[in-house]
């Protein structure tokens, strides 16, 4: 969901002056953090934050459409309110089982993991050794925490993701670690 309150999935919206002003401040922060590569998914809010990243590094960002968020089908563009009032029983069927259910007319979190893992996998062999920024969507980053640290995706939304907050993913001896989570920049 944006800012809104709205579901945005695979919506094609820009980022807000808001996420301009996180992002700019995420850089700051980052600017003395050697990368070696940005990757984005193709939606153009995270392609700009990709850019805004990049921009201290002197890269240029590739664009993995894998990396979108999750399609949320039909309730695209609605409020959580507005979804409960037109399909309350399909509303309460997600609620209950966020890591199994399928939205109507998209995708489920299985769907998602089996598009966005094996790009993350690449992203990370293509790198090995090196510090890589992966910019994607909340659903699409919880989704890669949960199957890099073997958690349960119906335990997706224990983990927060605010908007231009980072997390730090480290593989070690074929392992991942999570060193931190959902690390957000003063703005």
């Amino acid at each position: 969901m944006a800012d809104t309150g709205r579901f945005i999935g695979h919506l094609d919206v820009p980022l807000s002056e808001r996420g301009e002003q996180q992002c700019r401040a995420q850089a700051l922060r980052l600017g003395a953090v050697r990368l070696a590569g940005i990757v984005s998914s193709d939606l153009a809010r995270a392609r700009r934050t990709a850019e805004i990243l990049a921009s201290p590094h002197g890269l240029t960002p590739s664009v993995d459409p894998a990396l979108r968020e999750m399609s949320m089908g039909r309730w695209e563009g609605l409020t959580a309110r507005e979804i409960s009032e037109r399909e309350p029983e399909a509303f309460a069927d997600w609620m209950s089982r966020v890591g199994e259910f399928p939205f109507p007319g998209g995708e489920s979190l299985g769907d998602l993991v089996a598009r966005a893992w094996p790009a993350f996998e690449a992203v990370a062999a293509a790198f090995a050794g090196e510090r890589v920024a992966v910019v994607a969507h909340g659903g699409t980053n919880r989704a890669i925490l949960c199957r890099a640290l073997g958690v349960s995706l119906d335990r997706l939304l224990a983990f927060g993701q605010d908007y231009a907050a980072v997390s730090v993913l480290e593989r070690r001896g074929g392992a991942w670690r999570l060193l931190s989570l959902n690390e957000r920049a003063v703005v």
